[in-house]
C-alpha cells in the first residue's frame, strides 16, 4: 500500500464504501506483517470478516469507527448499506454484535435524551430543573442493577446494538499504526489530500512490534498512563504498572517516560522521597536534574553535590550542564566548597525600542513591522526557518527506511526521531546530506526538495511559514558554514535544540548578510534554551541580537 503524494483533484464526496476499503487495506497490511503475532481470536476475526456480505462488513466498520460500544438503531443512518437489520444479522450470529446487552444507568443515560430519562423516573416537579447527569444519578440510585434496553424502556420498540469486538479491533489498530494515537481517519485525511505523507519503502520486516509481549506491554503502559491522566492516585498507578521486563528499546523508553511522569506528579504532591526513588529508576532525560532539586529540598546537600559532579562530568545534554552549573554554585555555598565562577552571558548585541502598543498581534509583530524595510526585510521565523532548511537538505536521511523507523504509510516522522542513536544510525546519510554544503549544490538541493516535497508532512518543515520569498532570501544570505553549525547542533539533541531559536530574522540581500533577533517584551526574560542558542551563535560568529521592547506611555 504505497503512500504516494496526492496529485489528483480532491473529490467533493469520497466513494460510498471508502471506509470499508480503507479498513480492508489495513487488515491486509496486518495479515502480511503480523501473521505470527495474531492470536486465535484475531485470526478468526480476519478470516470471518473476509467471508461476510459486503453490507455486514460495512456496518461493522462503521460501528468500529464510531464512539460506542452501544448504538441505538434509530441513530444509525447509512444509505449505502441498505437494510441495516439484514446487515446486522450475520454479525449478531457471530457474536460480534449483541442486541440483548445489559446496561447500567450510566450507560443508559449516555444513550437517552433528558426527556427520555425523565419518563423513567417517578413524576416530580423538581426533576425538570435538574441537569441530565443529576437525573442519571437519581436513576442509578433507584435502579442499581444492569438490565436490557427494553427492560429499561418497555415502551420503546427500537433496537440497541452493542459492539463486542471493539477491544480486538483496537489491538489490530495498534498493530497497523504502531501506536494508539492515530485512528482510521488517517486514511480519509490522506485520500482527500488534507494530509500528505512521504512515500517510504516499508518492507514486510518493518514493523513496530516483534513479539506478542511487546503488544501487550504497549497496551499496559498506555492504560497506566491513561489512568494517571484520569487522576488515579500515583500509588495505585504504580501498583497497576508493576515492573514489566522488556528487551524492546522503544518500549523501554516509553516505560522510562511513564516513570518520569509519575515521579513528577509525586513531586508536585510533595511526596519527595517516593519521587526521588522513581526518578532514579526512570533514567529519562531530566530525571537526574529533578533528583538534584529534590535532594536540595531535603537538605541532603552532599548527595546532591555528588549528582551535580556526575552531571558536569558527563552531561546528558546542554540543558543539564547549564542547570548543573547553577546547582553547583548553590551547593558550593552550603558545603563550603570553593565558589564556582559565574559564567556571564555572551556579549550579545542589545536593541532597545520604545513602541506604541501593545500590538494586537504581539510584541514580535510590533518589532518586525518597526524594523522592516524594502532593502532589509524582516520575517517572523522563531523555530521554523533553520529547522525547515535542515529538513529540506537532509530529507533523504530523515525518511530513510531503516528497520524500526517506519511501520505504516501515515508517519510524518521516523519512530526513532528522538532516540539517542537517531543520528548515529544514519551517520553516513547525514554526512552525505551535509556534504552538499561544501559547494553551491546545497541551494539547489534545498530548493528542489522545497518544490518536490511541498505539503508533505515533516517533523521539521512548516510549509505555511517557509514561503518562497523567505526561502529565496535565506538561500541568498545565509552562509553554508553557519547552516552546517546549526544543523550539527540540531543533530546532537533534536528534542532540545529544535526550540529556543530567535524570533525574527532580518536580511540585507544586497550585502548578502543577515541578523537574528530575539524579542523580549516588558518584563520578559530569556529562557534557558534561548540563552543556549544565543551563546552558540555568538561563539560561532553568527550575527544575533536581543531586542528589549517597552511600550510608550499613552
Amino acid at each position: 500500500m504505497p503512500n504516494q503524494p496526492t496529485t489528483h483533484s480532491i473529490p467533493d464526496q469520497p466513494p460510498p464504501f471508502y471506509y470499508l476499503h480503507n479498513f480492508q487495506q489495513a487488515m491486509n497490511w496486518v495479515q502480511q506483517r503480523y501473521a505470527d503475532l495474531l492470536d486465535d481470536a484475531e485470526q478468526r476475526f480476519l478470516s470471518c470478516f473476509d467471508a461476510l456480505p459486503k453490507a455486514s462488513q460495512a456496518l461493522l466498520v462503521r460501528l468500529i469507527m464510531r464512539k460506542g460500544p452501544h448504538f441505538r438503531r434509530s441513530r444509525l443512518n447509512y444509505p449505502e448499506i441498505g437494510d441495516l437489520d439484514a446487515a446486522a444479522a450475520p454479525l449478531l450470529e457471530l457474536g460480534w454484535l449483541n442486541d440483548q446487552q445489559p446496561l447500567d444507568a450510566a450507560e443508559l443515560g449516555a444513550l437517552l435524551r433528558k426527556d427520555e430519562i425523565l419518563a423513567l423516573l417517578p413524576p416530580a416537579a423538581e426533576l425538570r430543573a435538574l441537569r441530565k447527569p443529576q437525573l442519571v444519578e437519581r436513576l442509578q440510585a433507584s435502579n442499581p442493577d444492569a438490565r436490557r434496553f427494553h427492560q429499561w424502556c418497555p415502551d420503546n420498540i427500537e433496537r440497541l446494538l452493542t459492539l463486542q469486538v471493539g477491544e480486538l479491533c483496537e489491538h489490530l489498530r495498534l498493530m497497523f499504526f504502531g501506536n494508539l494515537s492515530q485512528g482510521w481517519e488517517e486514511f480519509v485525511l490522506a485520500e482527500l489530500g488534507i494530509y500528505r505523507y512521504e512515500s517510504v519503502d516499508i518492507t514486510p520486516e518493518s514493523r513496530g512490534f516483534s513479539c506478542r509481549q511487546d503488544l501487550e506491554l504497549y497496551r499496559h503502559l498506555h492504560h497506566c498512563r491513561s489512568q494517571l491522566e484520569a487522576g488515579l492516585p500515583c500509588a495505585e498507578v504504580l501498583a497497576l504498572l508493576g515492573e514489566p521486563q522488556c528487551d524492546n528499546p522503544w518500549l523501554r523508553s516509553r516505560y522510562a517516560r511513564l516513570l518520569f511522569a509519575l515521579a513528577r506528579q509525586l513531586e508536585r504532591e510533595e511526596d519527595l522521597s517516593q519521587a526521588l526513588t522513581l526518578y532514579g529508576r526512570s533514567g529519562w532525560t531530566g530525571a537526574r536534574q529533578r533528583q538534584i532539586r529534590i535532594l536540595e529540598k531535603l537538605q541532603q546537600h552532599q548527595a546532591a553535590w555528588e549528582l551535580v559532579q556526575a552531571a558536569i562530568t558527563a552531561p546528558e545534554n546542554e540543558a543539564e550542564l547549564q542547570l548543573a552549573l547553577r546547582a553547583k554554585r548553590r551547593l558550593a555555598r552550603k558545603l563550603a566548597q570553593p565558589p564556582h565562577p559565574v559564567i556571564a552571558d555572551s556579549n550579545t548585541t542589545r536593541i532597545d525600542l520604545i513602541l506604541s502598543g501593545p500590538h494586537p498581534l504581539g510584541v514580535e509583530t510590533a518589532v518586525r513591522e518597526h524594523l522592516h524595510a524594502d532593502q532589509a526585510p524582516v520575517h517572523y521565523v522563531e523555530n521554523s526557518l533553520i529547522t525547515g532548511l535542515f529538513g529540506l537538505l537532509c530529507w533523504d536521511a530523515i525518511f530513510a527506511p531503516l528497520p524500526g523507523a517506519f511501520f505504516h504509510p501515515f508517519q510524518s516522522a521516523p519512530a526513532d526521531l528522538h532516540s539517542p542513536d537517531f543520528q548515529q544510525r544514519r551517520h553516513a546519510l547525514f554526512a552525505a546530506s551535509l556534504a552538499y554544503l561544501d559547494s553551491d549544490a546545497w541551494q539547489h538541493r534545498i530548493r528542489h526538495n522545497w518544490q518536490a516535497k511541498q505539503g508533505i508532512q515533516s517533523p521539521f518543515v512548516h510549509w505555511s511559514l517557509l514561503t518562497e520569498t523567505l526561502l529565496d532570501q535565506a538561500l541568498h544570505c545565509l552562509p553554508a558554514a553557519h547552516l552546517r553549525a546549526w544543523f550539527q547542533r540540531l543533530l546532537q539533541d533534536i528534542r532540545a535544540n529544535r526550540a529556543g531559536m530567535p524570533d525574527l530574522i532580518q536580511f540585507w540581500p544586497e550585502q548578502r548578510r543577515y541578523r537574528m533577533i530575539e524579542v523580549k517584551g516588558p518584563g520578559d526574560r530569556l529562557q534557558d534554551n534561548q540563552r543556549r542558542w544565543l551563546e552558540f551563535c555568538n561563539r560561532h560568529g553568527m550575527p544575533v541580537a536581543v531586542c528589549h521592547v517597552q511600550w510608550a506611555s499613552p
